[in-house]
């Protein structure tokens, strides 16, 4: 998959930010005032400096299709870097009351993954509508290339989840496994998904 030659992260923010309007858990914890639309850009920002930080951003060239693909091994947010992101993100975005609230179910989803020492972890996947679809440029089935050579690479399995069935039926078709199911808080099936990949040949 060709990627962006000189990436325009404020190009990659701003359609993060559309793309977070459509995900049933962002649109749960994202304070619903007259500064909505300006929160769900600060989210944005924030999880693509995380994931440049951390080397896991995925973005293909015409910037429709963007992933956040960590590393567990590499992964290097400590607790104090973890604990400034969640007060800014419940004065910028949340709110103190949905800022908890999305505190314990993260918890609880943190807890479902993987205890072994590395691993990919699928934290955000999105294609912009207008290229959706077989019959376009067939850009999720790309990404999801990707994705599977990176895992193939490293030998190390690829793991993802989502409140929406429709997505997580997407993901089986790809050849992921549910290994859990969750029943969230909303009332919604929350998958926990993995992909395995094939032995290099030697």
């Amino acid at each position: 998959m060709e990627k962006p030659k000189n990436l325009d992260i404020k190009k990659v923010i701003s359609n993060v930010a559309v793309l977070l309007q459509e995900i049933p858990s962002s649109l749960e914890v994202v304070k619903n005032d007259d500064k909505k639309e300006e929160r769900f850009r600060y989210l944005a920002k924030y999880m693509v400096e995380k994931a440049l930080r951390n080397d896991a951003l995925i973005v293909s060239k015409d910037y429709a299709g963007i992933a956040i693909l960590f590393e567990n091994k590499n992964f290097k947010e400590g607790f104090w870097q973890t604990l400034k992101d969640d007060l800014k993100l419940a004065f910028k975005v949340t709110g103190l009351k949905k800022g908890w609230k999305g505190l314990k179910t993260q918890k609880v989803v943190r807890q479902a993954r993987p205890k072994i020492d590395n691993y990919l972890y699928c934290w955000f996947w999105g294609i912009l509508e207008n290229s959706r679809g077989v019959n376009t440029q067939k850009l999720a089935y790309k990404m999801k290339d990707e994705f599977y050579r990176m895992a193939q690479e490293k030998q190390i399995p690829l793991f993802a989840e989502t409140r929406t069935r429709r997505i997580s039926i997407a993901y089986q078709r790809y050849g992921f496994q549910v290994i859990k199911k969750w029943q969230h808080p909303s009332g919604d099936t929350m998958y926990f998904l993995r992909y395995d990949a094939p032995r290099k040949k030697d």
